[in-house]
């Protein structure tokens, strides 16, 4: 059935992969970015489509829209970036939340929320799931994004048990692939940019630390899958790649499938870091019959592809 569908943060980097599949599952797709970390380059594919629209807009002021299913995704996802404007950050977060869950309660929508594995902190439980609570600094340098989305899915679940909302919270874990922004100083595209130009790869402490990677369209396709489930299906259910890898071992991937002659070097660890980071998939896996298919080799391989055209494109327009 052809729905109208709202994506915020939509030309962002996970919002433009939904927007694309929405469409092509023949929705009409409405996209909502203030292009803070968005980029109109995510969509251009897309402009021309009769059944996608842009508009330009903060989340944290109100909208007023005729819309069936909303997807919330508007919010700056890396430590560089939702650093740069802490405030903000903790605005959309919250601000930004109650406008869209207004939103949905006027119009009577379905609301996706895309939480993140960052509400779980540096965990003490290992591999983490959905009944555990975190551990996460209040105060910290990473609190606007942490506790901001903590803050969310609380309003989530107080709109659905207030106002009977149907409401859906997906927490997301490391999620990479094309259209990454490569200035966002995450893991993934910070060590393909650096090896593809043969510079030195940045790892904090020594490496050790882990994180699971889950491609992109493996996540765009649990997003749906959350989004269709029956409403007693509200989340918050884990979305990532059980499959856990050391800091260093990506490294060392990452120049090998790239032929680079960058080294490592080492530097210190930030603030809050976490040391482990892995979902329990259970619950995805039984409620929602989903699980990851995309190895890392294959999912780097596409995503090292993408970064190669679009660091060429760039040099041959500062260089012509």
């Amino acid at each position: 059935m052809r729905k109208s569908v709202l994506v915020t943060g939509g030309a962002g980097f996970l919002g433009s992969h939904l927007c694309e599949k929405l469409l092509d599952a023949g929705h009409d797709v409405l996209c909502v970015d203030n292009f803070f970390t968005g980029g109109k380059d995510n969509i251009l594919h897309l402009l021309e489509h009769p059944r996608f629209e842009l508009i330009r807009h903060d989340i944290t002021f109100p909208l007023y829209l005729e819309v069936q299913e909303i997807y919330n995704l508007a919010c700056p996802a890396s430590p560089v970036h939702y650093q740069f404007d802490p405030v903000q950050t903790t605005k959309t977060n919250v601000h930004g939340t109650i406008n869209m869950l207004g939103l949905a309660k006027r119009v009577k929508a379905k609301i996706f929320q895309a939480s993140t594995s960052e509400v779980y902190g540096d965990p003490e439980v290992h591999p983490q799931p959905e009944s555990y609570w975190g551990k996460v600094n209040p105060i910290g340098l990473r609190s606007c994004y942490d506790e901001g989305k903590r803050c969310a899915e609380t309003l989530f679940f107080d709109y659905h048990r207030q106002h009977r909302l149907r409401i859906k919270v997906a927490r997301i874990f490391n999620t990479y692939g094309p259209r990454m922004h490569p200035n966002d100083g995450r893991v993934v595209s910070n060590f393909i940019v650096q090896a593809l130009r043969n510079e030195p790869i940045t790892i904090y402490g020594e490496g050790s630390q882990t994180r699971s990677f889950c491609y992109v369209d493996d996540m765009i396709r649990a997003f749906l899958s959350l989004m269709e489930a029956e409403d007693s299906v509200t989340g918050p259910v884990n979305l990532g790649n059980p499959d856990e890898f050391t800091i260093r071992e990506l490294a060392d991937r990452v120049i090998d499938l790239t032929n680079s002659k960058s080294k490592l070097i080492h530097c210190p660890l930030p603030e809050d870091d976490p040391r482990q980071r892995k979902p329990d998939i259970s619950l995805a896996r039984s409620a929602l019959s989903w699980e990851p298919r995309t190895t890392l080799h294959e999912g780097l391989m596409k995503t090292i592809a993408f970064f190669e055209k679009r660091l060429s494109t760039k040099t041959q327009t500062h260089h012509p």
